[in-house]
């Protein structure tokens, strides 16, 4: 029966001591991942909803950001599952930013004079 492990080297088809490098490579990323997701949760419900937009309008400089290293990630001669994660994040990082035009938009149309 073939182990998680063995599936890795045979996919990537490096030599084991390269592999374990990566393994533990890839559980210090998932880890900071997880950790960056929980910290990015309370973050946004300790907001209150009076600054919301504000920040969203100041936020999408990071969605820029966020979104070059997607596109960098989605185009890097790689294996099929890093270009496939690239795409969708491309894709995720691309409606953040619209949304947060948009919300910028909304919230500056907000200070219109009225005719």
């Amino acid at each position: 029966m073939l182990r998680t492990a063995d599936l890795f080297l045979i996919a990537a088809d490096v030599e084991p001591a390269a592999a374990a490098e990566a393994g533990s490579n890839w559980i210090l990323l998932l880890t900071v991942f997880v950790l960056a997701v929980f910290v990015g949760v309370e973050i946004i419900t300790k907001i209150p909803p009076t600054l919301h937009t504000p920040l969203m309008s100041g936020s999408n400089a990071i969605s820029g950001i966020t979104l070059i290293g997607a596109v960098l990630a989605a185009g890097a001669d790689s294996y099929w599952l890093a270009n496939l994660l690239g795409f969708v994040a491309v894709v995720l990082a691309t409606v953040n930013v619209v949304g947060g035009f948009l919300v910028t938009h909304r919230m500056l149309g907000m200070f219109r004079r009225k005719d």
